[in-house]
């Protein structure tokens, strides 16, 4: 298998966490993890690059190597105020039209929009920038609850942390959900995060603390291949099914029922990698109850059928 090109583009200053974002899922090596990514970074004037950390990063590619990149990835542009370089424009629309993939992490999306890749187009950002993305480029469909969007061609995320989130769903679409989970195990953090960014954009409620979720979560995920419902959540937290409701909106940005069939499929893709099983004896252990009901909720979420998945990204392929 020929190994996928990252290279990420900086500019000055550069964040360096929305940089690391990148660099932790694409560039770096990791024990009993293969490697199919090669990492890069460039800049438009190659040297000392200053970063928001008060230090200089030495960069010495230019950005003749975004012609080469498979997966071009901005992490961030923080001087939105200054008329975008022209060269780095130039450089992202000519790797664009040659079919390279190009990432937009944070702020990075504002140089997307420069660049005219996401006119007529879906894309995210940051939420407190969310307004101004959309006040600057009018033709873009900016939605500022989502932690990402993945667009095939062009793909954009909210702040910070959201761009793990997006790079570790660009490697789940690259190379399957178990290779994403390893990455992830690594990282210690979960490979899938549920719901959006306006969850962490809300005002706390410190009078009113809600009990963690996590014990709930942690007891369902091992039993997934039970006929688990959203009352059986609520039991399990005693409290009433509107209250779970409640909390699964403020911890997690979406519904006990949605993350229970987010999960269900998580796991049938790893079976789907990871074993020989049919599809119904998948549905069975995913808790899917049949395999038209895996087949129905796979193409809704993952967008394809069990069986193309499997071809891609099961053992044998």
């Amino acid at each position: 298998m020929s190994r996928h090109r990252v290279v990420a583009l900086v500019l000055p200053p550069q964040s360096t966490f929305e940089l690391a974002c990148a660099a932790e899922v694409f560039g770096t090596r990791r024990p009993d993890v293969p490697a199919y990514y090669d990492f890069g970074v460039c800049t438009p004037r190659p040297g000392a690059v200053p970063t928001l950390a008060g230090y200089d990063m030495a960069v010495r590619r230019g950005l003749r190597a975004l012609d080469g990149a498979d997966t071009v990835v901005v992490p961030g542009w923080q001087q939105r105020d200054r008329p975008a370089p022209s060269a780095a424009i130039r450089a992202l629309r000519r790797a664009h039209r040659r079919g390279a993939r190009i990432v937009g992490i944070c702020s990075g999306a504002f140089l997307l929009a420069e660049a005219g890749l996401l006119d007529g187009r879906r894309a995210t950002t940051h939420w407190r920038m969310a307004d101004e993305l959309a006040a600057r480029f009018p033709a873009v469909d900016v939605e500022p609850d989502t932690l990402y969007l993945d667009l095939g061609d062009v793909a954009t995320s909210a702040g910070t942390a959201a761009g793990i989130d997006l790079c570790l769903h660009l490697a789940r679409a690259d190379l399957g959900a178990a290779h994403a989970a390893q990455i992830a195990r690594h990282m210690v953090m979960p490979p899938h995060r549920e719901g959006g960014q306006l969850q962490y954009a809300a005002a706390p409620r410190p009078e009113h603390p809600a009990e963690s979720l996590a014990p709930v979560l942690d007891w369902a995920t091992e039993r997934l291949h039970e006929p688990l419902g959203v009352a059986d959540l609520a039991a399990r937290a005693n409290v009433s099914p509107r209250t779970l409701a409640r909390r699964f909106a403020d911890q997690l940005g979406t519904t006990p029922g949605q993350w229970l069939l987010v999960q269900r499929v998580l796991t049938a893709r790893t079976l789907l990698e990871d074993t020989d099983l049919p599809v119904e004896a998948i549905a069975t252990r995913a808790g899917l109850s049949s395999a038209a009901n895996l087949r129905r909720r796979f193409r809704t979420i993952v967008h394809t059928t069990p069986a193309a998945y499997r071809r891609s990204f099961g053992r044998a392929g």
